[in-house]
């Protein structure tokens, strides 16, 4: 099905596959916006940047046909199991970032992952055995919202800094940079707001960033260092998983954590996917929102198979939910393809090396927008749930998830709240602690008059 315009409406629904041609055009778009916090979290860890990009890849695959092309998410790198990994690999306390941990720790850490994605498979079994309906009642939008929007913002620190090039030791930001990350924030939203038609319509992250890296070139930002150091294919690195159960009690647990930000994006991407069908006057419905059994059981098995050649644990992208809102693109065919050169690319050494090259402020230029839409999408979903923002007991929930992800992220390191000896991800804390606050405040402690 390749239909792709319907009264004026440009787009692509996820069953609908584009020519070859503007196929891969729009896979590299979708690489590149997944590209950065891939790569980030194998700096942070110790995992191999090269079989870290090969994982992510091979699990969005993997994902694509378990869930049979039903839902067009893109698998990347997590950020909320960063901690659990760090303390079995000691990738940011025992070695400098961007270093490799010894192929043993990554060993261990691989076993824990794998049993988070076998919690992660079990909670689908759960939904589908019992009914998603059950477990709304535990995620209702107050919570998946919220989350959403906390993703989305938590991220806007680290895009402001990188687009500025903020050096913290000296509290100075470059004049230089600003000026890349304002092009290239500027030339993304006016390619979106104003390109609305044909091929050029469908990849406006992708042409500010490139003209903000033609820029930063100019400004002597770009390093080609080590584009032919290396031979020109080079098997990535993998390591195969050695049973550990101290891994599996550090990272296992983080699984349950990541469900409401799951349920977050199956929603949005029902919204999006859906108006936009509504806009091009398809009678088909997309029922995305349904298949949060089928989303958990498939991202269960990205971690599996990240895992077994040695990849972090990973999770569904809001970066690529927001590029796809952005373009009204929902083609799963692009997303698969995205795979497979993001494959590609992690046997082809100057390739990898010509993708990182890109420098921050163009990345986080970008995603200032980005991630805003990310926030706004958590908006849309309370919105178009039909939330009732003057009802106490939402309020309560928002409110609690909102300063206690957002103030978690921004007042302490790397987004990590230090409770007692032990540091909690801010965004996990935040959803556990809404759901927790949903099940107590919908226990009715009235008690019945006597007749």
């Amino acid at each position: 099905m390749q239909h792709t315009k319907t009264q004026g409406v440009s787009g692509y629904l996820p069953d609908e596959r584009p020519t070859a041609g503007k196929l891969v055009l729009f896979a590299i778009q979708q690489i590149l916006v997944m590209f950065p916090a891939t790569v980030m979290v194998a700096l942070l860890t110790g995992f191999h940047v090269s079989t870290t990009i090969f994982a992510s890849g091979f699990a969005t695959l993997c994902f694509l046909f378990v869930t049979k092309g039903k839902i067009p998410l893109y698998y990347g790198s997590s950020f909320s199991y960063i901690t659990a990994i760090v303390g079995i690999t000691g990738g940011v306390g025992g070695i400098t970032m961007g270093a490799n941990a010894p192929d043993e720790l990554i060993s261990q850490a691989q076993f824990g992952i794998i049993a988070s994605g076998f919690v992660s498979i079990l909670a689908g079994i759960i939904v589908n055995r019992f009914g998603q309906d059950k477990i709304e009642k535990f995620l209702p939008p107050t919570v998946t919202g919220s989350i959403a929007i906390i993703i989305g913002l938590s991220l806007a620190g680290s895009a402001l800094t990188g687009a500025l090039g903020y050096d913290a030791a000296t509290n100075t930001t470059d004049t230089h940079s600003i000026i890349v990350a304002l092009v290239t924030l500027i030339s993304t939203i006016l390619f979106s707001v104003y390109v609305k038609n044909g091929v050029w319509g469908q990849v406006p992250i992708l042409l500010g960033m490139a003209i903000g890296y033609v820029l930063s070139f100019f400004f002597g930002m770009v390093s080609f260092e080590g584009l032919f150091d290396q031979s020109f294919v080079q098997v990535p690195h993998f390591t195969l998983p050695t049973p550990n159960m101290g891994a599996v009690w550090a990272i296992m647990p983080i699984a349950i954590a990541t469900i409401p930000e799951s349920t977050a994006h199956l929603f949005q991407l029902d919204i999006y996917v859906n108006n936009l069908a509504k806009k091009r006057r398809v009678t088909k419905k997309y029922n995305i929102a349904d298949k949060l059994g089928l989303n958990l059981i498939g991202d269960g098995i990205g971690d599996i198979v990240s895992s077994l050649f040695g990849g972090p644990a990973g999770t569904n992208y809001g970066e690529n939910i927001s590029t796809m809102a952005i373009t009204n693109n929902f083609s799963v065919w692009v997303l698969g393809c995205a795979g497979v050169i993001t494959m590609l690319i992690s046997f082809i050494s100057p390739l990898s090396t010509l993708v990182n090259s890109v420098p921050s402020p163009v990345i986080n230029g970008a995603g200032i927008y980005l991630f805003g839409v990310i926030g706004a999408q958590g908006i849309a979903i309370i919105i178009n749930k039909g939330v009732d923002l003057f009802d106490s007991k939402n309020l309560a929930i928002i409110a609690t998830i909102l300063i206690i992800g957002l103030g978690g992220s921004f007042a302490f390191p790397n987004g990590m709240i230090p409770v007692g000896n032990t540091p909690l991800p801010a965004i996990a804390t935040a959803s556990i602690f809404g759901i927790l606050l949903n099940i107590l405040l919908s226990i009715d402690f009235k008690s019945k008059s006597p007749q």
